[in-house]
């Protein structure tokens, strides 16, 4: 037995790196899990098909666009309706983008908060109410050191992060007395596609060999100098599911090499 067997869980922007490392990393704990992304059809069918395989439990995709709350919203009912219980929310979906604040594009503004921070609200609104009546569950929003720190050209992103960090408090107060939980983990530099896709670029624009744009330019804020992995991420989002942190809640927990310790 599992530590989440009998619990049936979502994880939205699950399709590649933290997302889809947590929703494994339940999956092997015994719980069913929906997931949800972007991405090749046929490479997401074969990840839905291989967390089914390899744990033995139900997984099901969910396309829904976190742009739109009319659709955030339909995904948690149907994924309660397809398992009977929606038990463990995690609000991971998130895009980014980089410019000085007098040139931010205003659509990449609008994206960012609507996916980062807007769909979260959306989700939780409609998963909150059958954990209530259950006495239990779990949510868990994937936030970022920059929900406690900013860094110049990422107004939106900052500004979204830290306000991931106000929902997470404010779901946690009203959520404590009815055996719901709600944190966020924050991590610094995790080591996904998306970060090594970067590396060669900068190693061009800055002329840096690919151990100096690691060391001294992804990793400069991180004392330890090393990435996070999305599987530590993935281990702290199941501990968070388990009752021996059932007292943890309204927390913003750093994953971040020491960042945000300076």
């Amino acid at each position: 037995m599992g530590l989440l067997s009998s619990k049936n869980a979502l994880v939205t922007g699950s399709t590649s790196g933290i997302g889809l490392a947590i929703a494994r990393a339940f999956a092997a704990e015994g719980a069913n899990v929906t997931i949800n992304g972007l991405g090749d059809a046929a490479a997401i069918e074969a990840e839905r098909a291989a967390i089914e395989a390899d744990f033995g439990v139900q997984c099901r995709y969910s396309g829904a666009n976190m742009m739109n709350g009319e659709d955030v919203t339909a995904m948690i009912e149907q994924a309660e309706a397809a398992f009977g219980t929606l038990d463990i929310l995690v609000n991971n979906a998130g895009i980014q983008h980089v410019a000085p604040i007098e040139e931010f594009p205003d659509d990449k503004w609008e994206a960012i908060i609507r996916i980062n921070l807007v769909a979260a609200f959306y989700a939780i609104k409609a998963a909150l109410p059958g954990m209530k009546a259950r006495k239990w569950g779990r949510i868990i929003n994937t936030s970022s050191a920059h929900a406690l720190v900013a860094s110049p050209f990422k107004s939106a992103y900052v500004s979204a992060k830290h306000g991931v960090s106000g929902l997470t408090k404010t779901v946690a107060l009203e959520a404590a007395e009815h055996g719901v939980t709600c944190n966020s983990i924050a991590p610094g530099y995790v080591w996904t596609p998306l970060v090594e896709k970067q590396i060669p670029d900068t190693m061009k624009a800055r002329g840096m060999t690919e151990q100096q744009v690691k060391h001294d330019v992804l990793l400069a804020a991180q004392p330890t100098k090393e990435f996070v992995t999305v599987d530590e991420i993935a281990a702290l989002a199941v501990f968070l599911c388990s009752d021996a942190a059932k007292q943890i809640t309204g927390a913003t927990l750093p994953v971040d090499g020491g960042w945000t310790a300076q």
